[in-house]
């Protein structure tokens, strides 16, 4: 896992998915805080902390992280409110925050600890907060970086919503994200499981930055797909699934 943070370390900041995926969970994030005076918002497994930069925009940021590694590199981001425990086990007392996210994490947690996740977020949210979910979408698109990311599943937007609903959330949105990119992403994921995936040891997942023209040109694909997202429009498909879900 150590391996993992250190790739997204050096890709998050210009690699085209990540532009593409702080785009897509803006709209969201302002629709969970909005009307709230200095909302609480939790990043449970927060990695390396990047994107508590864009939540402190909103309030109050704390970030959650079980690897050391992570916790380091926010900590050489010059974060406060950072956290190392585990998903499963929030630290954090009943209903003590209005937006709970969780970026890329449930995908790679077994059954139990899957449910156990999502029942301590319902935990830790007041009333009508906001749940934030992006995860790993569609079977079909397994590859390397299933492997570098100990991928247990992926999800469609019917299973990640009925998940939630079991808990007790409401959903409000749900889509898939990366769509513009989808036929390009399916081609690789293909070509990755017909040649044998990568050990985990092996793969460097995704995050090898693109030459500039083509990592301009897919971030411009996904800006103007976000743009679509954020006036209401739903994918059919995609390579994530993002959902926005409320306790009532």
């Amino acid at each position: 896992m150590d391996a993992l943070l250190e790739r997204t370390f050096r890709a998050e900041q210009r690699h085209f998915w990540f532009r593409g995926f702080r785009r897509f969970v803006t709209p969201l994030i302002e629709q969970a805080t909005r009307g709230i005076s200095r909302p609480r918002l939790l990043d449970a497994g927060c990695g390396t902390g990047a994107n508590l930069s864009m939540l402190e925009k909103f309030g109050v940021a704390f970030g959650l992280e079980l690897f050391w590694r992570g916790l380091q590199f926010g900590h050489e981001r010059g974060l406060a409110r950072l956290t190392q425990g585990s998903v499963t086990h929030l630290p954090y007392q009943d209903e003590s925050m209005d937006v709970v996210l969780s970026f890329d994490v449930l995908y790679c947690l077994e059954n139990r600890a899957e449910q156990a996740a999502i029942a301590e977020m319902y935990r830790v949210l007041r009333p009508g907060g906001g749940l934030i979910v992006n995860t790993a979408a569609l079977e079909m698109l397994k590859g390397d970086h299933s492997t570098l990311g100990r991928e247990v599943r992926r999800y469609t937007t019917r299973e990640l919503g009925g998940k939630l609903e079991r808990a007790g959330f409401r959903v409000k949105r749900m889509t898939y994200t990366n769509a513009s990119l989808f036929p390009i992403t399916a081609a690789v994921r293909a070509f990755q499981r017909l040649r044998g995936l990568k050990s985990e040891g092996e793969s460097a997942g995704d995050f090898t930055v693109p030459p500039e023209p083509v990592n301009a040109l897919f971030s411009a694909v996904l800006a103007a797909e976000s743009k679509l997202i954020a006036a209401g429009v739903d994918m059919p498909v995609g390579s994530s699934v993002l959902c926005l879900a409320k306790k009532p």
